[in-house]
């Protein structure tokens, strides 16, 4: 018995699905109709728009074929049991190995086809399995449809379930699917899930495999290899992000939102460094990436890069942070912008380092907020050196909104600091500007229950900053507890602290404690130390080898003093060796006299020379 049978695929009514011959479906209620509708025939025929049936399919392909009933093999199930993996295509089954392992080779064949070598094809196919299943899905889907398939030759009949026979419909659906191989390539080298690379493949129609596998490799080599960890790229991310509050234009905007991708995930933004869990994020954010030209774009942009300073295992660090830096013209977009804060980096060279540290820099909405920066500050009478120094090394200040700005100026204002301190702090600590004004109130308060007075504060914040930007309990109280452990009470934090703020942010572990032992080794008691501390604090910021250990040898080994003398005047270990302790020793003991350490160092040039060097010689 004859029956027509039909195949609706979901495509344009244009468009003519290029399936095997064989392939067909009844169309139900619809099958009378369809037969008179159409002459029998072993060809592809469309309905017409006209014609009754094309509005309750929906406006899709219909493709009708002629079938014999009459030798169409029976279906069976498919087996659950462990028998499934031998089950054959005439089964409705290609979940067998030797089914994929043609379905590969198909893969291989197509990619092949568009001038992928033969080694490289079959890598591709060896991963890329969704794209994979998906042609074999289908396959089975269109046997399911039509419920059996047949090939005729003139010769002799073959089975659907040979592989030769199988691979053919994997072709032609490969075939069918028109992305010349692009897909798979878009899978495996660059880890795409499959709609996003069925979506991106799109829009690289003009391209060949060869051509996009060159571009994924070339951008893979400049992203993830040699790669320079003196710049942890996460963290600079991560600073970014979080001391952004201006608007943004749309070049900002995506590269917030690939970032915000990637910080979802496990790891976090240091997943930046590595391709495997960055690479398709980036593509999928800036496909674009895959339109540009390997050879007239993205090697100009990172030959500039690197003759801007930028070093080259960090030029993946700029791309990374702001990708939509390879879509700008070099002459007509970076160079100008470049010009406009030529007065802050002077050489090209600086200008490099800075669009290290914010690669947001080359942004028009931060072009846009470093003058309103400028207007700002030079209405506080911020010096334009000040300004410009701040910026160089910490121009993540260009992404803060002059009204957070506003804030912290505010905040030292009430600290009575003189316009000359707001420069100094501004130049040397920049970063204090993109504080939380509420953080820093914490540390003002810290130090107010340390007994500190508002006035003195204010003079701390002019000559050590990064107190301010410190963390209470990991780092400020770390020092205070040192200090009582050491024998310093609470009464002397004041003076201790106001003498040598510099001591609440220096290194507990690596400076501080080392200090204290190397002066306990040498015979000083813990009372003796804290004696010290307490009439002389910057004596723990001192350096073992280069200060303290030449001084006290000098002391007791030439000079031949007890040392009980430095416990009385522990101010001896900041004079210069060379320049002061040396020179004043050998002019007394040219003398022959005897004096202190405070009589020998605690005058000035000219109360020296009157006292020693105009003395009568000796009789």
């Amino acid at each position: 018995m004859s029956t027509l049978m039909v195949a609706i695929a979901d495509m344009q009514p244009s468009t003519l699905f290029q399936g095997p011959r064989n392939w067909m479906l009844l169309p139900g209620d619809y099958s009378r109709h369809l037969r008179r509708r159409f002459l029998l025939s072993s060809s592809p025929i469309h309905l017409q728009d006209s014609d009754p049936v094309c509005p309750l399919l929906h406006n899709r392909c219909v493709v009708a074929y002629f079938h014999d009933d009459s030798r169409r093999p029976q279906r069976r199930p498919l087996s659950s049991s462990s028998s499934t993996s031998s089950t054959t295509a005439s089964d409705g089954g290609y979940e067998d190995e030797q089914h994929k392992q043609a379905a590969r080779e198909v893969v291989s064949e197509i990619l092949q086809e568009n001038g992928v070598s033969k080694e490289e094809s079959m890598e591709i196919a060896m991963k890329s399995p969704k794209y994979l299943e998906m042609l074999m899905d289908s396959v089975r889907d269109l046997d399911e449809l039509f419920q059996s398939a047949t090939i005729t030759t003139s010769s002799s009949t073959t089975t659907c379930s040979s592989i030769s026979g199988y691979k053919k419909k994997v072709f032609d659906m490969g075939k069918q699917k028109g992305d010349k191989g692009l897909v798979p390539v878009l899978e495996s080298m660059v880890g795409l899930p499959l709609p996003s690379a069925m979506h991106i493949a799109r829009y690289l129609s003009s391209h060949t495999p060869p051509n996009l596998l060159h571009k994924v490799k070339y951008l893979k080599q400049i992203l993830f290899s040699d790669v320079d960890g003196k710049v942890p790229i996460g963290r600079s991310g991560r600073r970014m992000m979080m001391h952004l509050s201006v608007p943004v234009d749309e070049d900002v905007q995506q590269t917030l939102s690939f970032l915000e991708k990637i910080q979802a995930r496990r790891g976090g933004l240091d997943l930046l460094s590595s391709g495997d869990g960055s690479f398709r994020y980036l593509i999928e954010s800036f496909p674009r990436l895959l339109l540009l030209s390997v050879e007239s774009t993205i090697k100009p942009m990172v030959d500039f890069l690197e003759s801007i300073g930028v070093p080259k295992g960090c030029i993946r660090n700029v791309l990374l942070l702001h990708p939509p830096i390879l879509f700008y013209d070099i002459k007509k977009e970076i160079k100008p912008r470049m010009q406009l804060f030529s007065k802050v980096y002077g050489e090209d060279k600086e200008f490099g380092k800075m669009l290290l540290k914010y690669p947001w820099i080359l942004s028009t909405s931060i072009e846009k907020n470093y003058e309103e920066i400028l207007a700002f500050l030079y209405a506080e009478k911020v010096a334009e050196v000040s300004i410009h120094r701040a910026i160089k090394s910490w121009p993540l200040i260009l992404g803060c909104s002059v009204r957070k700005l506003k804030l912290m100026i505010d905040q030292f204002h009430e600290l009575d600091i003189t316009d000359k301190m707001l420069h100094q702090v501004i130049a040397t600590s920049p970063q204090l500007l993109i504080q939380k004004p509420q953080e820093f109130s914490k540390v003002v308060s810290y130090l107010k229950d340390l007994g500190l007075e508002e006035e003195t504060i204010g003079r701390i914040l002019g000559r050590c900053p990064e107190i301010f930007m410190a963390n209470i309990d990991k780092t400020l109280k770390k020092k205070v507890e040192f200090l009582s452990e050491i024998g310093v009470s609470k009464n002397h934090f004041p003076r201790v602290i106001r003498k040598y703020p510099e001591l609440l942010v220096c290194d507990v572990n690596k400076s501080l404690h080392p200090r204290m032992m190397y002066l306990l080794k040498i015979g000083l008691s813990k009372r003796e130390i804290a004696f010290m501390v307490r009439k002389f604090s910057p004596l723990l910021g001192y350096s073992v080898e280069e200060v303290l250990k030449p001084k006290y040898e000098f002391l007791v080994k030439t000079m031949q003093k007890p040392l009980k003398e430095v416990v009385e005047y522990p101010r001896y270990f900041s004079y210069s060796l060379e320049k002061k302790i040396k020179p004043r020793f050998w002019v007394i003991k040219g003398l022959n006299c005897e004096c202190s350490l405070q009589d020998m160092l605690g005058k000035n040039d000219e109360e020296f020379a009157a006292d020693y060097i105009n003395l009568p010689p000796p009789p």
